[in-house]
């Protein structure tokens, strides 16, 4: 097994959305290391400027945020070679066809709507950490 931490990243511009998430991922797998952003130009500078050693095992996006939207980072990252490996997921309160169809063929591998009860949150985080790991 790895001893060191993987790393996920999360842009949202809500800090109570970031807490939650990262609560539930974290008491699922305790080795996971989650850096946050809360716009998506703070998500591609981060991104553009990580080192590959320290490259995410998976991206998070909130749909809706401040500068760029999770499509327009989607966009912006599609074409750069050592990002196009990492998944990326985007979380929303919006369930509209039209957001999930455009980032998933922006980029995405999974839609999902943030939930409402503490079990939805749990079946989002453990299916965030199985795409990780993929």
């Amino acid at each position: 097994m790895e001893s060191k931490a993987k790393i996920i990243f999360l842009a949202d511009d809500d800090p109570e959305d970031q807490e939650i998430l990262k609560d539930a991922i974290t008491k699922l797998d305790p080795n996971t290391d989650i850096h946050s952003v809360m716009d998506g130009q703070q998500a591609v500078e981060y991104l553009l400027g990580c080192p590959d050693s320290c490259l995410p095992a998976l991206l998070i996006f909130d749909y809706k945020m401040p500068i760029f939207n999770a499509i327009e980072v989607l966009e912006q990252l599609r074409d750069i070679p050592r990002l196009q490996s990492i998944p990326k997921v985007v979380w929303s309160t919006s369930n509209q066809a039209e957001h999930v169809r455009s980032c998933m063929e922006k980029g995405a591998v999974q839609y999902f709507v943030k939930p409402t009860k503490a079990e939805e949150l749990n079946n989002i985080a453990r299916q965030m950490l199985e795409v990780s790991n993929s």
